[in-house]
């Protein structure tokens, strides 16, 4: 039976109602007359504080509030993919049509289309035995994604009853022979967004996500199914990055969560994707993306939603065994929500007036993410990979919400605002960002890159830390101190910055670089410091060779299609030790 119940008190997108003593915690409820909806999340006795996702204002005391007696639930089937979602799923196309421009309250809007129709192939027969998890068929979602219909977890039994055709998502498709009952499938399945989908095993995370960013995938790697974590000042780039990831990372599916983000930013996302070609299939980027947009002038309540659904989405595609990429843009607008909504309910607060409990509710969202192997009869692994953006009030991430986020993800990709004012973009810092998952991805790259790639790595590393100490001296003594051999280091890295870590993300070429050609960039940025290392112990001067004509060709190897980087590899090789043969010779004369 639904708890009925009358509100008392309203203090924003909280409202506080009695007579609820049979709800339940986590339960949706719908307000007043205009069946706003929202979430129990505090009873006392028979009184249930309710976090309302939509706009309160007009709401008076007194007014009706009904249990629906289930969580907060997505739906879950063939229609995800291509649309685009408020917090709460709400497909905001939908809503459009039947309310125009501006979102109204109390609009009741069915999260997956209805009316369309889908090609259903089955993949059991009748007789066979099932249990949750398992794909009982197949529908074609997009040109890109087959999307596999799977029986909901803890139903087992035998297949008693199996169509084929075209079906609406709701339309019985398969009936199962269980021990309580018949159960009957459709094409979707509604699962809670705060409870993690289960699966039978996670895995090591020991193979890269690789993204064709130079300082990503070299410096500081993600593995699939690794958290990472993008903190950084207003205008250093964290959007832009994570365009980049969602463009160009190995992932089958994308699901983009803009957490209270700039109205105009959310608007360049909804134009730009529809319009950008997936690298991977020649198709509409859109065709293996799910967007939830919930901008910061959407009703607060609604962005700590948001999150959670766009976690359950990821995990679906997960379980059906595809490599999943979130981007979450950005988890401070959440915790921002989390702290308003603690305030209101009149909690202790903790650091800079943030719930006591931030660092756990952020640890529940990063470890929904894993390497697994699903639920089912068959062995499939899926992974989800989650990076999340943080915006720390004026760049300083030793507040609350980048401290707990640190002690969580495994990468941090440090932005700079001093490199995103020189325009060197990524503006990741390379001295304070890390990654922990490199030594574990190390054997991945032997075997599929080159034994070479991590040694490589080590030495960028190493000459970018030395710089960054020559750097203190030149400060103090002038560069005219420095020895032939610490001179070179320094012109090295100033290689490494401006040739290799800066990437321009709107050359078409530039945009992407694949593993083979980041290698190539790496010896040829490392040949040349050796071989000129042997011609300045010679007797070469360190001007003389630091301004070669080869330095320039190597500086501008990144422009150079993927298809001819072999030829153009082996050329400049030759070319880098015939100019430095050239200036020894000279020298000696």
């Amino acid at each position: 039976m639904n708890s009925k119940g009358k509100v008392i008190k309203i203090s924003g997108p909280l409202v506080v109602a009695e007579g609820m003593r049979d709800a339940n915690m986590f339960d949706v409820v719908r307000v007043s007359e205009k069946r706003l909806i929202g979430e129990i999340i505090e009873m006392h006795g028979d009184r249930a504080s309710i976090q309302v996702y939509e706009e309160t204002s007009g709401l008076g005391t007194g007014e009706n509030v009904e249990s629906t007696g289930e969580p907060m639930s997505v739906e879950l089937g063939p229609g995800l993919i291509g649309s685009i979602f408020d917090g709460i799923q709400r497909p905001l196309d939908d809503i459009r049509k039947v309310c125009g421009n501006n979102l109204q309250r109390g609009v009741e809007v069915p999260s997956l289309k209805r009316e369309k129709l889908w090609k259903f192939t089955p993949s059991v027969k009748v007789g066979d035995k099932v249990i949750g998890g398992d794909v009982i068929g197949t529908v074609p979602e997009t040109d890109i994604v087959l999307h596999k219909i799977m029986v909901p977890n803890g139903i087992n039994g035998t297949v008693k009853k199996i169509s084929e055709g075209e079906f609406h998502v709701n339309d019985t498709v398969c009936i199962i022979e269980t021990e309580k009952g018949e159960r009957e499938l459709s094409l979707f399945q509604k699962w809670p967004v705060r409870r993690g989908r289960p699966y039978k095993k996670k895995l090591s995370p020991d193979m890269p996500l690789v993204t064709g960013q130079r300082v990503v995938d070299c410096l500081f790697p993600i593995a699939k199914g690794g958290v990472a974590a993008i903190p950084g000042p207003f205008g250093s780039g964290k959007t832009v990055t994570q365009h980049q990831l969602a463009k160009w990372a190995e992932a089958d599916i994308i699901v983009y969560i803009g957490c209270g983000e700039r109205g105009n930013e959310m608007t360049d996302v909804l134009n730009e994707f529809p319009e950008l070609i997936d690298p991977h299939t020649g198709k509409s980027l859109m065709e293996r993306t799910v967007l939830i947009a919930n901008t910061s002038d959407m009703p607060v309540a609604a962005r700590e939603a948001s999150v959670y659904t766009g976690i359950t989405i990821a995990e679906y595609y997960r379980d059906m065994g595809y490599s999943v990429a979130l981007m979450a843009d950005s988890t401070s607008r959440w915790a921002e929500a989390l702290r308003e909504m603690s305030g209101r309910l009149e909690e202790m607060p903790g650091d800079e007036g943030y719930p006591a409990y931030l660092g756990s509710r952020l640890a529940q969202f990063y470890e929904r993410a894993g390497r697994v192997i699903s639920n089912g009869s068959d062995e499939r692994e899926g992974t989800l990979s989650v990076i999340g953006a943080v915006s720390p009030p004026g760049g300083d991430i030793s507040e609350p919400v980048s401290q707990a986020t640190l002690r969580i993800v495994k990468v941090f990709w440090g932005l700079d605002s001093n490199l995103a004012y020189q325009r060197h973009f990524p503006a990741i810092n390379w001295l304070t960002s890390y990654s922990l998952y490199a030594d574990s991805l190390a054997q991945w790259y032997d075997n599929n890159v080159s034994k070479d790639w991590m040694k490589s790595r080590a030495r960028f590393m190493q000459i970018l830390h030395d710089e960054a100490e020559l750097k203190e001296i030149v400060k103090l003594i002038g560069m005219d101190a420095l020895s032939a051999k610490d001179r070179l280091k320094m012109e090295t890295a100033r290689s490494i910055r401006e040739d290799f870590l800066h990437q321009l993300a709107f050359h078409e070429v530039d945009t992407y670089t694949s593993l083979k050609k980041q290698l190539y960039m790496m010896k040829l940025i490392l040949n040349f410091n050796d071989e000129a290392g042997d011609a300045i112990s010679k007797g070469a001067d360190v001007e003389s060779v630091a301004n070669l004509a080869v330095r320039e060709k190597i500086g501008r190897f990144k422009y150079i299609e993927e298809e001819k980087t072999d030829a153009e590899f082996q050329k400049l090789s030759l070319e880098i030790s015939s100019e430095l043969n050239e200036l020894i010779n000279k020298e000696e004369d």
